[in-house]
């Protein structure tokens, strides 16, 4: 597993809490955490959690739409914006 984040036992995360909670908001920077030497869990401030969810997000609705595409599901734009102006 390739990762930059700061790696830390979880013994650590136990009796810095505090601490860990400043430096994650600050750097923005995830926290690996290990339990007996194996990566268990990421710890990541609630922003960068949210930007990535967002990403997430995107990078699905991109890939629908290249399924579409494949599929030939789609309309051309002159007949989405044909229909747009009946609308009017």
């Amino acid at each position: 597993m390739k990762y930059s984040a700061q790696i830390k036992p979880i013994s650590y995360l136990k009796s810095h809490t505090a601490e860990i909670v400043t430096q994650l908001t600050e750097t923005r920077e995830p926290l690996l955490i290990t339990q007996n030497g194996e990566a268990k869990l990421v710890v990541m401030d609630v922003q960068s959690f949210e930007e990535q969810e967002q990403t997430l997000a995107l990078l699905k609705m991109l890939a629908l739409g290249n399924r579409e595409i494949e599929q030939s599901q789609y309309r051309g734009a002159a007949d989405v914006f044909a229909e747009l102006d009946k609308e009017e």
